[in-house]
């Protein structure tokens, strides 16, 4: 096969301070695959990490020239990881892990059979299980998912799973801004019935602390005001909501003088929905402009098949 020959698979994986997970995570990937096809390649995008964690995934490919490692030029979130991954993808099929070690990629086979035998364009891991905290963790996800449905439109009960198989023309070019790919796969296109999931095991970590807490479910809450615009038309509706946000002041103030404290309350509310909204789009508008990452190095390139 040549040198620009695209692999069958590409598995994704963005990694920060994941020293003690990444070059297990990433050997168990190999493993895994090893027994679908010989024809693959590992991307684990080093987010900016500080500790150890470059370093273990460079001894790791000392021995293995199927994976490659972007190493980003500072910390730009899991988002823009994601986004240099799916940049950087050639394989027809792109698969996605968390870098922390919870998703099992043992599980990879049957998500692989199921985006066959469904004839979908994304197969999503369903946690079962979940080894989290309920009241920290396993709560305000479930109020997320569960608000992330209801907007997207995309049935999926577990959207923060990192454990995903994409059809690659899915991906495109998009550059997803911080905190979009939580809607991922409805940022994508991808519509309802193009999406099935698959019950996937849910491992402690090993290594490390998580990334996450509480404040998530609010920052879901914040980002869904803007994704179905964003999805729509994200020009056209940015400056709309200027506008929206600008206006809607006007009738606060004159409530206010008015002595309304009601219509005041409802007027700067109305303000401030708007400009949140105007903002996340925004955000998404530079995004594609401008781009959400920057790679520092990358390190191996090579198409092996050995």
């Amino acid at each position: 096969m040549s040198a620009a020959a695209a692999p069958a698979l590409s598995v994704v994986v963005p990694v920060f301070n994941e020293a003690g997970n990444a070059a297990r995570l990433c050997n168990e990937i190999r493993s895994v695959l090893r027994d679908l096809t010989p024809d693959f390649e590992i991307i684990f995008v080093n987010d900016g990490s500080r500790d150890g964690t470059l370093d273990e995934l460079l001894a790791v490919r000392a021995e293995e020239p199927r994976l490659r490692v972007l190493d980003l030029d500072g910390n730009f979130g899991e988002a823009s990881a994601l986004t240099a991954g799916f940049h950087a993808a050639r394989g027809a099929r792109v698969i996605t892990l968390d870098g922390d070690g919870q998703n099992d990629p043992h599980d990879i086979p049957r998500l692989l059979t199921a985006l066959h035998e469904h004839r979908v364009r994304v197969v999503s891991g369903w946690r079962q299980r979940r080894q989290e905290s309920a009241l920290l963790r396993v709560l305000p996800s479930r109020i997320a998912n569960f608000l992330i449905s209801a907007v997207t439109r995309i049935p999926v009960h577990d959207n923060g799973c990192g454990l995903k198989v994409y059809e690659r023309e899915v991906l495109g070019t998009l550059h997803i801004p911080r905190g979009f790919h939580r809607f991922l796969p409805a940022l994508l296109g991808v519509r309802a019935h193009e999406v099935t999931e698959v019950a996937v095991n849910d491992r402690r970590r090993e290594h490390g602390e998580s990334h996450y807490g509480i404040s998530r479910t609010i920052i879901v809450i914040r980002d869904l005001l803007a994704i179905r615009f964003a999805i729509a038309q994200p020009r056209f509706y940015e400056p709309a909501f200027a506008a929206l946000a600008i206006g809607a002041l006007l009738p606060a103030a004159l409530a206010a003088w008015r002595g309304s404290a009601w219509g005041a309350a409802i007027g700067v509310l109305a303000a401030i929905v708007s400009g949140l909204v105007w903002w996340n789009l925004h955000r998404f508008n530079r995004a594609q402009r401008l781009g959400v990452y920057r790679v520092r190095r990358e390190f191996g390139n090579e198409r092996s098949t050995t």
